[in-house]
């Protein structure tokens, strides 16, 4: 008998028009394939809403800056890339392309962004690393948090979910967080991580490659060893 296969937690309660066809919920990294790229090819060669500060370096093609986005001095940003309404990139962020961008989103300040797409509210505000990830609506990601994308040796990514492992066919694959996902500072997320909506991780969790369910708290457990000086 065939096992059945695991099934992935709730992670997002509503998807933009230009993925929503395109999702599936049992392999929600999909997206990040040839989904993104559809959307993103359908771009115009440029689309520039907003007042741009000329110390902001735009690169490539296919770059879409909706109205009321702020970006700050110093940020550069490569296409091809979506921005939605009233973003805010704070300075030193770096937008490396293929990037989808939603509305109200935050980038902060030396945050690097790299295939990813960050639906409505999301915020990646201090100084993060968000490679081939998928943040819900309202994500809110910890000061340091790292969303890892590579495995060392370069195998593709395999999730592991009860007594089975999840082929994603992916050799690059960060984290999928779905909407209300919260994490404390200095968290990594190892590739492969898949958190259901409404979780919050707390402060210096390494997570390990995994589907995580909705609605929980993933603690840290420590020892401390406090020896008295002589």
């Amino acid at each position: 008998m065939t096992p059945l296969r695991p099934q992935i937690p709730p992670l997002f309660a509503e998807l933009p028009d230009a993925f929503a066809s395109r999702f599936d919920p049992d392999a929600p990294w999909a997206l990040l394939g040839d989904a993104l790229d559809e959307v993103l090819a359908g771009l115009p060669s440029s689309d520039i809403q907003s007042g741009l500060s000329p110390d902001v370096h735009l690169a490539g093609d296919r770059i879409v800056i909706c109205s009321g986005a702020r970006i700050h001095p110093s940020v550069v940003i490569e296409g091809p890339v979506f921005i939605g309404r009233d973003v805010e990139i704070r300075p030193g962020a770096y937008i490396r392309g293929g990037c989808w961008i939603g509305d109200r989103c935050v980038v902060g300040a030396n945050t690097e962004l790299k295939r990813a797409i960050l639906l409505p509210h999301a915020k990646a505000p201090h100084l993060n690393y968000v490679g081939d990830s998928i943040l819900g609506g309202d994500v809110n990601l910890g000061a340091g948090t790292i969303l890892s994308n590579f495995r060392h040796d370069g195998g593709k990514i395999r999730i592991p979910a009860g007594d089975l492992r999840l082929d994603t066919g992916r050799r690059k694959l960060g984290a999928i967080l779905g909407d209300g996902v919260l994490t404390g500072c200095n968290c990594v997320l190892h590739p492969g991580a898949v958190v259901g909506r409404g979780t919050q991780i707390y402060p210096g969790v390494q997570l390990r490659p995994g589907v995580y369910p909705a609605g929980s708290i993933v603690k840290l457990k420590q020892e401390l060893e406090i020896v008295a000086q002589t």
